[in-house]
């Protein structure tokens, strides 16, 4: 069965593919034959005629930087007509993202939207961790400098970032002498509106912050990336070094207290970090990690993805 897939994303021509979960999903999409229509989230509208955007259909698709790929005309098209919709904008989930999965959610579940964009809405990924605090970090949530400087002085050191940051954008490190703390709480509460988050900094992250990438509630690759000298965050865009990884006995007790919850949800792609054991994050907004899983020779996980999005349908 062939399918029609529109994909809500970044514009194509600034991927940089040789990293790009969405990139590796549309080219699977090409391989079993489905059409793609590629568009950007601001040029959605919702009116009486139904939930509409302008774009492109991918006329061509290529493993090749800077060749990529190949679009035709611009136009408007109604995405209840089609099969499959991927959310696949980067965050930050701020009320613009918000506001997107309020749209998406008149055309799902007749368009299947990947993921289910009520549940992304309903599961920022350094809340709906809270779910599972027996597999967390110490953490705290607050924008109270009182609780903070407590919480400080419990755990010694810290990690203080942004509650709907990402990229590990605004992460700091604060031990128990550093002098900066008060300047840091100050420039985040003039800086958000909303609460903030505090964890025990994990000493473990040295050797790697794990992310393992679950399909459909089953866990179905890992890599580990390992900071750079000098770096508290392993985010690979500020240095972090990726390289393969399996999961250990408490990685799966993890996965499968998570997985049966991910898929009740429809969130049918999801990226968890794990750090020494703890699990820090739920990624569901626009997970990666697809294309370093596979080079690593590890599984092929967009053709997961579309196995699980084609038996959702019946296809």
């Amino acid at each position: 069965m062939k399918l029609k897939v529109a994909v809500q994303m970044d514009p194509i021509g600034s991927l940089h593919i040789k990293g790009d979960s969405t990139f590796a999903l549309m080219l699977e999409a090409r391989k079993r034959g489905h059409s793609l229509f590629h568009y950007h989230p601001q040029a959605l509208s919702a009116g009486p005629g139904g939930l509409k955007a302008w774009g492109e259909d991918v006329t061509g698709l290529r493993d090749e930087e800077g060749r990529h790929f190949e679009l035709g005309i611009r136009r408007e098209v109604d995405l209840s007509e089609f099969d499959v919709l991927h959310m696949r904008q980067d965050p930050p989930f701020d009320m613009s993202y918000i506001t997107n999965t309020h749209l998406l959610e008149r055309v799902h579940p007749k368009t299947l939207v990947v993921n289910d964009p009520k549940e992304v809405r309903n599961a920022p990924e350094k809340l709906y961790v809270l779910n599972y605090p027996q597999f967390m970090p110490e953490t705290l949530i607050t924008r109270d400098p009182a609780a903070l400087k407590a919480f400080r002085a419990v755990h010694g050191d810290i990690i203080i970032k942004p509650l709907y940051g990402n990229g590990g954008a605004g992460v700091f490190r604060l031990g128990n002498s550093d002098e900066n703390f008060a300047s840091v709480v100050e420039l985040f509460i003039q800086s958000f509106r909303e609460p903030f988050i505090a964890q025990r900094y994990l000493p473990a992250v040295r050797v790697g912050d794990k992310r393992i990438i679950l399909v459909d509630g089953e866990p179905v690759g890992a890599i580990n990336r390992v900071p750079a000298a000098g770096e508290a965050r392993s985010n690979m865009h500020v240095g972090g070094r990726p390289e393969p990884s399996e999961l250990t006995d408490r990685e799966r007790e993890i996965c499968a207290a998570i997985g049966p919850d991910l898929k009740a949800r429809g969130l049918i792609f999801v990226g968890i970090d794990v750090i020494g054991g703890l699990m820090t994050e739920i990624n569901v907004t626009s997970p990666t990690g697809i294309r370093e899983v596979k080079r690593f020779g590890g599984a092929d996980i967009a053709a997961l993805i579309w196995d699980a999005i084609e038996r959702r349908l019946g296809a």
